[in-house]
């Protein structure tokens, strides 16, 4: 299917907005775990996607004594439409900053680790060397802790790529974000198909890969499921499928939640066409039970078993 055209941008009164449904209500971060990972993440100097993107699932994961970090600052190169994270010129580069991450893994003891940065644009190499070095570090502290990273397209050049590549973490992620169409407006300094040969190029160095996209900036349903084939077409294994949530005035305006349904919906296209592991619900974010998106045939078999209940 071939993706044409501009995203109509509505200009919605107060009145007319869509309103927040029920089902995206989350709870407020509160507990003993969630105030000790909070301690942790301030004596370092850590900066985590948690805070910085405004995750709805910052209480559930940090009161489980799990986060996201962002290494690299926390000011990103880009301007994306839906981001948060802060845009402009980045301080530079720390050093010591792979080591910190690492310690604070192992002072949380967490079994799996989350790992993501902004986009380094204005570096040479696009900041893959800290991303090694922060990789080498957590592997060599933590031994027995698997990791996804989540990492930006670097421009494309596969070079930084497979330095990524080289530091062997469990999983390599990507996200698309959004549907062809939108993406010149909702990723305006991003490319569809260059993210896309990122994603196949991880997969050929034998990568578990995974990517995510938001739901409710204008795509059709047709574009969603044309994605989730493109995805699975360029060797994605783990797809997770999200709503996304205006984080101020200033960003993309929501163009309808999608009903919890249509997400289920997804999730069975994206099993039936192929996919390994399907995370899809109105509040899913990119390491939302990430943990589990490290292991092979576990979504799929899941979702085997849960369509075989059915058919009984």
């Amino acid at each position: 299917m071939s993706c044409q055209g501009n995203v109509q941008v509505t200009d919605f009164t107060t009145a007319d907005r869509p309103k927040k449904p029920d089902w995206l209500r989350v709870r407020l971060p509160i507990g003993e775990n969630y105030r000790n990972v909070r301690s942790l993440v301030d004596t370092h100097k850590l900066h985590t996607i948690c805070e910085s993107g405004n995750c709805p699932n910052m209480g559930e994961c940090w009161g489980a004594g799990t986060a996201t970090f962002m290494i690299l600052g926390n000011v990103c190169t880009r301007s994306c439409g839906f981001c948060s994270v802060a845009t402009g010129r980045p301080e530079a580069v720390d050093w010591d900053e792979p080591q910190r991450v690492a310690e604070a893994i192992h002072l949380m003891k967490v079994k799996h680790a989350v790992i993501t940065s902004v986009d380094r644009d204005e570096l040479k190499d696009g900041g893959s060397t800290i991303w090694y070095n922060t990789i080498k570090a957590v592997k060599t502290l933590n031994p027995e802790t698997t990791l996804e990273t989540l990492i930006p397209d670097f421009k494309g050049q596969m070079e930084q790529v497979q330095r990524v590549v080289e530091a062997h973490p469990e999983v390599v992620s990507h996200n698309i974000e959004t549907v062809e169409r939108l993406t010149r407006q909702v990723r305006i300094q991003a490319k569809y198909w260059r993210s896309m040969d990122v994603l196949r190029y991880l997969k050929q160095q034998g990568m578990r890969v995974k990517s995510g996209i938001m739901l409710g900036l204008g795509e059709t349903k047709e574009e969603v499921i044309q994605t989730l084939h493109d995805l699975c077409d360029n060797g994605v294994d783990v797809v997770t499928i999200g709503q996304y949530l205006q984080p101020t005035k200033k960003h993309l305006e929501v163009q309808r939640f999608v009903h919890p349904d249509e997400f289920a919906g997804y999730r069975d296209i994206g099993y039936s066409i192929g996919l390994d592991y399907v995370e899809s619900g109105p509040l899913v974010r990119s390491s939302y039970h990430s943990e589990k998106h490290v292991i092979p045939g576990w979504g799929r078999q899941a979702w085997q078993q849960e369509q075989a209940a059915m058919s009984v």
